[in-house]
């Protein structure tokens, strides 16, 4: 795949020209020290991916990825940064893949699988269609809801499926994403978190969680307007009062 760098640190470019070398998939068509100049390049290069830092002077680079995505057709895009917060918005942006700094090649490798998967599954999708086979009706449009999170767990982004979440608390200025046996800390708010979130599956109890709704087994009355649910794994969770008109509603009350 003709590829693209962009980072506004030399050194950092030389170490992505050097990992990328070693990937046979990735031809490197050129650099970029900036936003605005990331943008001349891709169109005079088109090139397919874009291997992309997030904190550039200026046009930073969800500002770039967000022009990209105006484009068509559009590089795919990689951000390649040192920091995890961001990566909620970056997905926004239908990154391919969020790979934090120091960058293993391992992780690199497995960023560009991706990428070359998308590129493999669009180039199907632009195959033409045989006279003899009835053609496919278009695809709904994207859902509005996000339907999943990279969320930073020891040196690299894990994905975390929005289906596979059961219930999100709120730790301050974060949010704790349980999923089975594990969790995972993410920098956001639990009330933008809950605007994103598919209100046909999740909801929210309290000011401090929200629940995916299948894993509620039940509502009980503790008394003195006292309300809980009873969760999948027998643990109760406390419903706020602001939250249990909502909560009634689910159970039909």
């Amino acid at each position: 795949m003709r590829t693209l760098i962009v980072d506004d640190e030399p050194l950092a470019i030389e170490r992505m020209q050097i990992l990328c070398a070693r990937i046979p998939a990735l031809q490197i068509v050129g650099t970029a020290a900036d936003g605005a100049a990331a943008l001349r390049l891709v169109e005079a290069l088109a090139p397919q991916l874009v291997l992309l830092d997030m904190t550039m002077p200026e046009l930073d680079g969800l500002g770039v990825a967000r022009a990209l995505g105006r484009q068509n057709p559009k590089p795919m895009v990689i951000f390649v940064t040192a920091h995890d917060h961001f990566a909620v918005e970056a997905f926004d942006c239908d990154a391919v893949d969020y790979v934090l700094k120091p960058v293993a090649q391992d992780r690199l490798e497995r960023a560009v699988e991706r990428a070359v998967a998308r590129h493999a599954a669009a180039s199907s999708d632009l195959a033409p269609v045989p006279a003899s086979t009835p053609a496919l009706a278009p695809s709904a449009s994207p859902s509005q809801w996000i339907e999943e999170f990279w969320v930073p767990h020891r040196s690299e982004l894990v994905r975390v499926a929005a289906g596979d979440i059961d219930r999100i608390d709120a730790e301050r200025d974060y949010v704790r994403l349980h999923v089975g046996q594990r969790s995972y800390l993410m920098l956001h708010t639990i009330q933008r978190l809950e605007d994103r979130l598919d209100p046909a599956r999740f909801i929210r109890l309290h000011r401090s969680t929200i629940v995916r709704r299948d894993r509620i087994q039940g509502l009980r009355h503790d008394g003195l307007g006292v309300w809980s649910a009873e969760l999948a794994d027998g643990t109760l969770q406390r419903i706020g009062r602001t939250y249990l008109a909502k909560a009634k509603a689910m159970a039909g009350r």
